[in-house]
């Protein structure tokens, strides 16, 4: 009696066009199936709770341009263990005041982060995948500009984020060559930098140039249709 397979290498009843194994090693797998693209709504966040309760040191402040975050206390200060993942976790938000102080909020954090930033990275990968897998197109925007910025946010913590790349990047190969734009649009979110093809490459671009000397081959692992910019 002929051995039972064994699952990883068990593709023929995954659905047509989907991702498999053999893909993620270069093989083309075709579009994504349906429903990839379709948005899931993340739920209530633990940052909106922090947030009703009072528990974060921020107010709102108004100046010439435009709202900022009004720190109550030095932002170096800030224990990054505590709040840098619950800003992050608040990045599924797309209500306000809630979306507005945790994406500034994260931001701020980045800028005056330095070498607090690194050992909280394991912290910051959960909200990160939760936030690109609502599938939202505001929300995954402002995740990869957060992504950008943490990559040059300290020394190494490119790097760091590399063995992470399986859990940030499935959602990123899904929508790389998705346009949701169309017609007059296009020339507008642009200039907003809100067009999702755009934004992922760069921060492909951005993982591969701050990751080291593995970043490339890991970015091409899970993204095939990913071409260094750094070798050649």
């Amino acid at each position: 009696m002929s051995s039972p397979r064994k699952s990883p290498t068990k593709t023929a009843k995954a659905p047509s066009g989907a991702f498999t194994i053999r893909a993620t090693k270069g093989v083309s797998a075709g579009p994504p199936k349906a429903g990839a693209f379709k948005e899931r709504p993340a739920g209530p966040t633990a940052f909106s709770k922090f947030y009703n309760r009072g528990d974060f040191p921020i107010a709102l402040e108004h100046d010439t341009k435009g709202n900022k975050i009004a720190w109550k206390v030095e932002i170096e200060k800030l224990d990054y263990h505590h709040y840098l993942p619950l800003f992050f976790d608040g990045l599924c938000e797309t209500n306000h005041p809630y979306e507005f102080f945790s994406r500034q909020g994260v931001h701020d954090m980045l800028e005056h982060g330095h070498s607090k930033i690194l050992p909280v990275i394991p912290q910051l990968i959960i909200p990160i995948k939760n936030a690109l897998n609502t599938r939202n197109h505001q929300v995954v925007c402002t995740t990869l500009k957060v992504l950008q910025h943490l990559v040059v946010s300290g020394e190494m913590v490119g790097e760091a984020l590399v063995p992470y790349y399986r859990q940030i990047l499935p959602i990123l190969n899904i929508f790389k060559n998705k346009n949701l734009n169309s017609g007059d649009g296009i020339d507008y979110s642009q200039q907003k930098r809100q067009n999702l093809g755009d934004l992922i490459q760069e921060t492909l671009e951005a993982f591969e140039r701050h990751g080291g000397e593995d970043a490339f081959i890991n970015i091409k692992y899970m993204v095939p249709t990913y071409e260094s910019i750094m070798l050649g």
